[in-house]
C-alpha cells in the first residue's frame, strides 16, 4: 500500500475508502443521502471539493442520490468504465480522483443527465 493510500485509509471510514478509493458501490436505498431533501452543497467526502447543488437533486427511483448537473466544470470529470461486463461512464472528483458513481443519459431536462452518486462519497454542507 502506498503512503497516499494509507492516508486515505486512515482518514476515511471503511465504507468510504472502499467506495471512493477502490471503486465499490453502496447497496441501493441504503445511503444517507438517497432520500435527503435538505438544501445545500454536496462536497467530496475525501477532499471537500464542491460537487453538486441540492437544487439539481431529484428522485430517480434508482436508490442513489441523483443529480441532473454537476456544480461546475471544476467539480467532476468522467472516465469510460468497462468493468462488470458493462460500458458506463464513471464520475470522479476532479480534485482528488475519488470515485463518486456513474452518469447516465436518462435524466430529466434541462441536461438529460442522471449523475448516480454514492452517498458515502458525499458530505452535505447545509445552507
Amino acid at each position: 500500500m502506498t503512503n497516499k493510500e494509507q492516508q486515505w485509509q486512515d482518514t476515511l471510514t471503511p465504507e468510504q475508502f472502499n467506495i471512493c478509493r477502490l471503486k465499490a458501490t453502496e447497496p441501493a436505498f441504503t445511503g444517507k443521502y438517497a432520500d435527503c431533501k435538505k438544501d445545500g452543497i454536496y462536497q467530496c467526502v475525501c477532499c471537500g471539493n464542491p460537487l453538486f447543488d441540492s437544487a439539481t437533486k431529484y428522485d430517480s427511483g434508482s436508490g442513489w442520490p441523483s443529480f441532473w448537473a454537476a456544480l461546475s466544470e471544476r467539480s467532476v470529470t468522467e472516465h469510460v468504465d468497462v468493468s462488470h461486463g458493462m460500458r458506463r461512464v464513471e464520475v470522479v472528483c476532479l480534485s482528488c480522483a475519488a470515485h463518486l458513481g456513474h452518469v447516465f443519459q436518462d435524466g430529466p431536462q434541462p441536461t438529460g443527465l442522471r449523475y448516480c452518486i454514492n452517498s458515502a462519497a458525499l458530505d452535505l454542507k447545509e445552507r
